[in-house]
């Protein structure tokens, strides 16, 4: 973009177009580089032009407009690029992928909060706070009052009660590592 043509422009913005002379070119450069597109570049570099003119007074205060200027196309670049979606078409027989199977023990998540509720209240809240919340064992003892040894056995039966009832009321079967496999969807009891 030539601005050499605009020696008409009112005295207020004479140090916009002064610096636009002096720094256009390599501006334009920048761009072209960034986007390898020349005319792509001299679109974002029009907009950079229009930025600097809005500026206005303020630009002629800056003590180093060629600085703004770069940030400036910097971040038009910025904008221009995120708000540039590339369309690619897709065929026609395209087919959508099968859905992976959600995870047995995903599925679960509705019956362990009902038989979470079956629980005693001590059995719930070390399940909740270690097992769910993350909560360390140690820092579980500490808050409740009780040793090391006693909270690490609370949590191991709460588990082993927890185990029961999902067994009983989810229909929760284990593979030969213990590892929860599948279940049998029941209905809520």
């Amino acid at each position: 973009m030539n601005t050499s043509h605009a020696t008409d422009t009112p005295p207020r913005f004479d140090c916009v177009v002064k610096a636009w002379r002096a720094h256009e070119a390599e501006l334009l450069a920048y761009l072209s580089r960034q986007l390898q597109d020349h005319s792509l570049a001299q679109d974002v570099l029009q907009e950079v032009f229009l930025k600097s003119m809005r500026a206005g007074q303020g630009f002629c205060r800056l003590d180093n407009p060629r600085a703004w200027l770069f940030q400036v196309a910097r971040t038009t670049l910025v904008d221009h690029t995120r708000l540039a979606k590339p369309w690619v078409d897709l065929p026609d027989d395209l087919v959508a992928p099968v859905a992976e199977p959600r995870p047995a023990v995903d599925a679960l998540n509705a019956c362990l909060g009902r038989n979470l509720a079956r629980l005693d209240e001590a059995d719930r809240a070390v399940i909740e706070a270690c097992d769910l919340h993350s909560q360390t064992v140690r820092d579980f003892a500490q808050t409740h009052g009780l040793s090391l040894s006693a909270a690490k056995s609370r949590l191991l039966r709460a588990r082993q009660r927890l185990r029961q009832h999902l067994v009983a009321h989810c229909g929760v079967q284990f593979d030969e590592h213990g590892q929860v496999c599948c279940h049998v969807a029941m209905e809520a009891t």
